[in-house]
């Protein structure tokens, strides 16, 4: 049942944001009521997701030196380097360009691993590099928008209610999940629900999605010139990772099934994560809230793409090259 879900995903997403669209614009009321689940919702997901990323065996992320090498070079200084610099010529708002940076900055530590898997890549290097690729950019991503927003935007970040919302939504659920793991590696109830709560990601996201698109509905309307504008940025990221997976794969000598798993990953981003920073910017950010919704449900069709083009053309087995 999970990999069915994690396999019609985008589609899921995608009926439950037109759904919460058609909400927003028919029972204003109600989508208004709805709004409060927000937090709560956003919370659950992020317990339930970081569950899944084995946090207790960070250890084992650095054991193939090269692959970790290509990943963190990748993730962490070429699409960096690329898309701040992109950012820095294209003519958008500060609050689109916020929106862009927070969610192209940092790599997926979830449903990466699933696109992995269903893409013929090594899932173990994956699941090994999670954790590590979550506290990386724990750390690096204020410095990022500090480097490309420019020293105002921490005014901004420090604010109580930002603040609030990364202890809250981020680092909460990731000591429960971390400490879930520990109880699970010696309670087999424990060990048992941690594989329940890999159920919930899927659902939970799609509820999240749907309040958003009902509160953020006149935000989306407003923003339909802006949102051509940002698929296009997108659809480009994803064939710059896709090339880059490939280069830097053969670079540092990778055989296909480790390469694979590099392009997922410089593929993916974390939306979950900084969904919780966008949504706790002032009003007039809020326009960031819908980049980063949107650009989730572009990687997901991207994915969709990714899994025959990956591992059937562009990193094809060494018998069919």
């Amino acid at each position: 049942m999970r990999e069915r879900m994690e396999r019609h995903q985008a589609w899921i997403y995608l009926a439950f944001i037109l759904a919460g669209l058609a909400l927003g614009l028919g029972q204003p009321t109600l989508a208004a009521m709805l709004e409060p689940l927000l937090w709560p919702l956003l919370g659950t997901l992020l317990y339930a997701t970081f569950t899944q990323i084995p946090l207790t065996h960070i250890r084992r992320g650095a054991s193939d030196w090269r692959f970790m090498a290509a990943l963190l070079l990748g993730n962490f200084v070429v699409i960096p380097l690329l898309v701040g610099a992109g950012m820095a010529l294209l003519p958008l708002s500060p609050a689109v360009q916020a929106g862009v940076l927070l969610v192209l900055l940092v790599p997926c530590t979830d449903w990466f691993i699933s696109f992995t898997h269903l893409g013929k890549g090594e899932v173990g290097r994956a699941i090994a590099a999670a954790p590590l690729l979550l506290l990386v950019q724990i750390v690096a991503l204020p410095a990022y928008l500090w480097l490309f927003l420019g020293p105002g935007w921490f005014q901004i970040a420090l604010s109580a209610q930002l603040l609030g919302a990364f202890a809250g939504l981020i680092l909460t659920p990731l000591a429960l999940a971390w400490l879930t793991e520990r109880l699970s590696e010696r309670q087999p109830a424990a060990r048992r629900a941690v594989n329940r709560l890999g159920l919930l990601p899927v659902p939970l996201l799609a509820l999240v999605v749907l309040v958003i698109a009902a509160s953020q509905v006149n935000s989306v309307v407003g923003l339909g010139g802006v949102l051509l504008q940002v698929l296009a940025i997108f659809i480009a990221y994803l064939l710059f990772a896709a090339l880059l997976g490939k280069l830097l794969g053969r670079g540092f000598g990778l055989a296909p099934g480790p390469a694979r798993t590099l392009t997922f990953s410089f593929g993916t981003r974390n939306s979950f994560v900084v969904l919780p920073i966008a949504l706790a910017l002032p009003e007039a950010w809020q326009a960031a809230v819908v980049v980063i919704v949107f650009q989730s449900l572009v990687e997901l069709f991207g994915m969709v793409a990714y899994l025959r083009w990956v591992p059937g053309r562009l990193i094809p087995s060494r018998t069919e090259a």
